[in-house]
């Protein structure tokens, strides 16, 4: 849709503003964790704006489609992370993972502990979903037996795992962002570290200082970890051969193997060590992988957790991002989220005007569309031409919309990756504990990088200014896109 074409500002926010009041009546009014009809309510809406503004439905039905395409990729990765923990369970993965790390883990340190090692692990497989719903289901674990409340283990859990994804050169998200922004994916990752650094240390004194002043670990938590692994040692086979699966899938992760087929080799490793050394039967790893994990043991905390995974566990989170992804491409093919934002960018003048506003953008984007990838390629389009009008390096943006996009997504309920973390996490959110959403705040630092980033954007702090490569290379694309119009007209001239 051509920029003549587009809503004006007061249009294309009516969409926006009546969802956002439909989300509202439904989490805070009616206490329903649900936000699939009110989503869907708003894909209407926005769909029927269009076609009383002369578009076609199969036109706006095409641009769902297109985003709902796009980022089926990260569908993909929720199924067979579904399938993941519900084998890395019966293999005795998960449960020898939460064994040692009661045995080995100092509760005093926890939650840092617990966010560097998902960071660890999310550099190294490039997915910070893959490790939500590995490494983090585990470390619920171990903070449950510890005394750790959900909350704070899911907060740090969050931290770590979506740095990880942030600065990973495997990740999707971290090619994508200087994809559209026009930089190289290792210059973007060096740049990121001005803000990724910080953040994490501060995250990191956060949760020191949390486990001391805050949490209890007393003696009742030793009580609790001896319940656990009692019955842990019980019910599995533990040991080395046990940690087959997650170490197959770090191997082939270090290896620079794509992500998918990766996790995929992770949950046939866990369905053969569940037969072969759980002496689970095959049609049971079946079973597992399509409905989840089942245990009784009478422990609660052993329960609760245990009884997870599966593909059916991850279909009330799929069926809400495809729904999300549907508003969000409905709201970019009628041209609200274009006139939106070309509404702040008429607005702003100063870098540090530009630089916030890329940020909040990002978030915004978050939030209406609810799928991190169009707030990274949507402002990461359209704020390019800002950057290179006021000679700074687009390195500045493609920060920005990971500050705002990537961090930012785990802590919008209704984004893909809230809702992700709120299923593979088992928060029990859709069952109405909203207390759990107190992971929100403490994933201290998803938050706090793109207040540094504020920060160094007023101040001018780590804002490089274009190079003269940079520039050239501007040079170059300017002068491709006049020589393919100039070939463009002449074709269209009659002979």
């Amino acid at each position: 849709m051509s920029q003549k074409n587009l809503p004006s500002l007061g249009l294309a926010l009516l969409p926006v503003v009546l969802t956002l009041g439909l989300l509202a009546l439904q989490l805070f009014y009616y206490g329903d964790f649900t936000p699939h009809i009110p989503l869907a309510i708003g894909l209407a809406i926005t769909s029927l704006l269009g076609v009383l503004r002369g578009q076609t439905w199969e036109d706006i039905r095409e641009g769902i489609f297109h985003v709902i395409h796009v980022s089926m990729p990260s569908v993909a990765v929720l199924i067979v992370v579904g399938m993941i923990i519900g084998t890395w369970i019966a293999s005795g993965t998960v449960p020898t993972l939460i064994y040692y790390g009661l045995n080995i883990l100092n509760p005093s340190i926890f939650l840092a502990a617990a966010m560097i090692l998902c960071s660890v692990v999310s550099v190294s497989l490039g997915t910070s979903w893959g490790t939500v719903g590995t490494v983090g289901l585990a470390l619920m674990g171990i903070g449950a037996g510890f005394g750790v409340p959900v909350y704070w283990t899911a907060g740090a859990v969050v931290s770590g795992s979506f740095f990880g994804d942030k600065i990973s050169p495997l990740s999707d998200t971290t090619n994508l962002a200087p994809a559209v922004t026009g930089t190289n994916v290792f210059d973007h990752i060096q740049n990121m570290l001005a803000t990724t650094i910080p953040a994490m240390l501060i995250a990191l004194v956060i949760y020191l200082v949390a486990e001391y002043m805050f949490i209890d670990t007393g003696e009742s938590s030793f009580d609790a970890i001896t319940a656990i692994t009692s019955e842990l040692q019980s019910q599995f086979n533990l040991g080395i051969v046990p940690l087959l699966p997650a170490v197959v899938v770090v191997v082939l992760a270090l290896t620079k193997n794509p992500p998918l087929p990766s996790l995929f080799a992770g949950v046939l490793a866990g369905g053969l060590v569940a037969v072969f050394w759980q002496g689970v039967g095959i049609h049971d790893v079946f079973a597992y992988a399509q409905s989840g994990y089942s245990i009784e043991t009478g422990v609660g905390d052993i329960d609760n957790l245990l009884n997870a995974g599966g593909i059916q566990s991850m279909m009330w989170t799929i069926s809400l991002i495809l729904i999300a992804l549907g508003f969000g491409g409905a709201l970019e093919r009628t041209g609200c989220l274009e006139s939106i934002i070309q509404s702040i960018i008429s607005k702003v003048s100063s870098f540090g005007a530009v630089q916030t506003s890329a940020i909040a953008t990002s978030f915004a984007t978050n939030v209406v569309a609810g799928d991190p990838y169009i707030s990274i390629a949507l402002p990461g389009r359209m704020y390019s031409p800002l950057y290179r009008g006021m000679g700074y390096s687009t390195l500045n943006l493609s920060r920005a919309v990971e500050e705002g996009g990537t961090m930012m997504s785990p802590l919008i309920p209704w984004n893909a990756g809230g809702a992700f973390v709120i299923s593979a996490l088992g928060l029990g959110i859709m069952d109405g504990n909203l207390q759990n959403l107190l992971y929100i705040p403490l994933a201290f630092a998803c938050w706090t990088a793109p207040v540094i980033g504020i920060f160094y954007a007023i101040t001018g702090l780590f804002s490089p200014k274009a190079t003269d490569e940079e520039r050239r290379k501007w040079d170059a694309d300017n002068e491709d896109v006049m020589d393919m119009s100039d070939h463009d007209l002449g074709e269209a001239q009659p002979a």
